[in-house]
């Protein structure tokens, strides 16, 4: 596969580390303004580096615009002409639609909004797909790829905008929730790095019993939770502090935010 990331900043970076740790590509254009941003990767065989993003499109297949929202239109009219039937077009922009694309580059193309996170650069991306009409045909190549670069889920596109909040920002989400233990973890006594461990090693372990079980997590917390126990004195301390709420209320926060950006 010749592939081309257009835009190299936090997401496309990622997702460059992930295709190159799995060797998913036979050539890999990194296309930026600013080169400099992907000199880690300067060295990579079948990579290569350039900020003429007309050169990346016409040397690959499949395009991944990952730029960010406000710079999508205009480089997607740059390109527009080189752009053909037989490309593959994959947008990870927050808050872009298919419409919009297709406005651009034609309904004609093969159009296919990805919304990975950046724990792709170590192939453990929930990503989420959503297709135009004419992009359908090419969702079994986008699910191959992403598929090996974590987990992937087909969505209708209208709710992309929902599994951004989930799963893109959730990342940040869950970073906040482990550093909160670990700081508890240190006020009960531990070095910074043994809480930070204790605190990881937890969080993976939690999400490894639910993938693994398949039960729902009001099951896990029943097995560790005892009549008059400590564990179950947490939870109600947690919860009368509005842990849950406070949790749901970011997530909706999060999803009206993206809304303005897509109203814009």
């Amino acid at each position: 596969m010749k592939i081309a990331i257009i835009g190299t900043g936090n997401l496309g970076g990622s997702i460059a580390k992930g295709l190159i740790n799995n060797k998913t590509f036979t050539s890999l254009y990194l296309s930026d303004k600013n080169t400099l941003t992907v000199k880690e990767f300067f060295d990579e065989d079948y990579v290569t580096i350039t900020s003429d993003n007309v050169l990346a499109v016409k040397e690959s297949d499949i395009l991944i615009f990952a730029l960010q929202p406000r710079h999508i239109e205009k480089v997607l009219e740059s390109v527009a002409s080189s752009i053909t039937e037989r490309h593959v077009v994959m947008c990870v922009v927050a808050g872009f639609e298919i419409s919009k694309i297709e406005h651009i580059i034609g309904s004609d193309k093969n159009i296919i909004r990805v919304m990975p996170n950046t724990a792709i650069s170590i192939g453990k991306s929930m990503t989420c797909l959503a297709a135009n009409e004419k992009g359908e045909s090419k969702m079994s190549l986008a699910k191959s790829i992403f598929n090996q670069l974590g987990t992937t889920l087909v969505i209708p596109e209208d709710q992309i905008q929902a599994a951004t909040v989930i799963c893109a920002s959730g990342i940040a989400f869950w970073m906040r929730l482990v550093r909160a233990t670990t700081q508890g973890a240190i006020q009960l006594g531990f070095e910074a790095q043994e809480a930070h461990e204790l605190a990881v090693q937890t969080c993976f372990g939690s999400a490894s019993l639910l993938i693994e079980s398949g039960r729902h997590p009001e099951q896990e917390i029943d097995r560790v939770t005892t009549p008059s126990g400590c564990t179950i004195e947490g939870l109600n301390a947690m919860e009368h502090q509005g842990l849950s709420s406070a949790l749901i209320q970011g997530i909706v926060a999060s999803f009206e935010k993206i809304n303005q950006l897509k109203k814009n």
